[in-house]
């Protein structure tokens, strides 16, 4: 099922280290269709007569064989909650639906009996252009795709959005569908086979471990780059990640999962997390998909936008481009001289929206702007220049703040329009020693 050793890597359809590339879709969404299931008939156990007994034809010995076998049978009619497992599907397909461990270790070792390669996508849930492509890339590379819908609390802080987070099992169950209608006509190497959706005392069966920084639970801590940048702001995301993605890659047992480049970090701590415990998978980083026409980077959380702040969501995209620029530009830009360029952009931008009224502007926060290692995402000092043969990374984080006086009928986005925090990066390319 797995092979010896760790390989972690990061693909790009030129295969290079990291991917700068990216991919420009339309954020329209889909109407879903709700999860059905078809009840099946329970099926009697097989006779327990020993091996080679033989039962005379009488009335007597018929009846006690019968006798026998409504006992057998009315003993099997209750099978164990991992046995029925499974049995739900996707509507209109064959793809299954899995709410436990037991069931879906008992379907993984079906396919490592039949000698298929396994791919996990980890999601959740709210899934969007660039989870489709993740699923699309495991299907090329794999005999079978499991994807994992499940909202995680212990990556969300205490005061984070985890009540309010997307949950939309319907459109997502129709978007996997219509996908694997498409793998079917492009003749892709895999299908989707299985929907991991477990509940949280089914993945935390001693109860979750505590959202507080100091709390109690069973952790997987990856430092120092878990504490960096992200893991900064948000002390006990990257906690929560590598501590679910273990479980999964334990659950699953897949020979690759795959990740977005959109969220770089997270993928530099897993690669880490991955080789440290010699967990044997490949880990695949496919390209950022983007929002057309301002390149917002696709994410889940764009929903809370509205019209009003989503015109102003691609500040970071635009302050991260200035710096790419500023490096591109000057091979002896230090740090310093790279992000001002990104911080001009930004603080430009902000003024712009302050000179609004509060009826019609959009406000943010820029909560960081890094130019940082790409192996460690430590930052480069403030004179130091990028090192050529070793490329870097610059990656930011902007608070856009709930809109101020909203007007009848505005939109608003989901839940309302709470607070919502969005992630970029860009990928500067090593350029010598290639």
């Amino acid at each position: 099922m797995m092979r010896n050793g760790v390989a972690t890597v990061t693909r790009t359809a030129a295969r290079a280290t990291f991917a700068a590339e990216t991919v420009i879709v339309s954020s329209a969404g889909r109407r879903a269709a709700p999860l059905t299931s078809t009840p099946r008939q329970p099926v009697p156990a097989p006779s327990q007569t020993q091996p080679g007994r033989l039962f005379h034809s009488s009335a007597r010995h018929g009846a006690q064989a019968s006798a026998s076998q409504k006992v057998t049978q009315a003993s099997s009619t209750k099978p164990s909650p991992a046995a029925e497992d499974g049995r739900d599907t996707i509507p209109g397909t064959s793809i299954r639906v899995f709410r436990t461990v037991a069931g879906l270790r008992a379907w993984r070792r079906q396919q490592l009996l039949a000698g298929r390669t396994v791919g996990l996508v980890p999601t959740m849930g709210a899934l969007h252009q660039g989870h489709l492509d993740l699923v699309h890339a495991a299907a090329r590379d794999n005999d079978a795709v499991v994807i994992s819908i499940y909202v995680n609390p212990t990556q969300f802080g205490v005061h984070e959005d985890l009540g309010s987070y997307p949950r939309t099992w319907d459109a997502d169950s129709q978007a996997l569908a219509n996908l694997q209608m498409t793998f079917e006509a492009e003749h892709e190497k895999g299908r989707i086979e299985a929907v991991f959706a477990p509940t949280t005392a089914e993945m935390y069966p001693s109860g979750p471990p505590s959202q507080e920084v100091n709390g109690p639970g069973s952790f997987v801590t990856i430092t120092p780059v878990g504490s960096l940048l992200e893991g900064a702001s948000r002390p006990t995301f990257f906690r929560g990640v590598a501590t679910v993605c273990m479980k999964l890659f334990h659950i699953v047992q897949p020979e690759r999962t795959y990740f977005g480049q959109k969220d770089v970090q997270q993928t530099v701590v897993l690669k880490r997390m991955v080789r440290d415990f010699a967990i044997p998978l490949e880990l695949v980083v496919e390209p950022t998909v983007r929002e057309q026409p301002d390149g917002l980077a696709l994410s889940s959380r764009n929903v809370y936008l509205g019209t009003r702040r989503r015109a102003v969501a691609n500040v970071l995209r635009r302050s991260l481009l200035a710096a790419a620029g500023a490096a591109s530009a000057n091979k002896s830009a230090t740090h310093d001289d790279i992000l001002a360029a990104a911080h001009r952009v930004a603080d430009e931008t902000l003024a712009e929206q302050k000179q609004l009224s509060p009826s019609k502007r959009a406000l943010f926060e820029i909560d960081y702007i890094s130019l940082s290692e790409a192996d460690t995402m430590e930052e480069l000092a403030a004179g130091q220049t990028i090192d050529p043969t070793r490329g870097a990374i610059l990656s930011g984080a902007v608070r856009m703040l709930p809109v101020e006086e909203p007007q009848p009928g505005e939109d608003l986005g989901h839940s309302n329009g709470p607070l919502v925090r969005l992630i970029d990066n860009i990928i500067l390319k090593p350029t010598e020693g290639q």
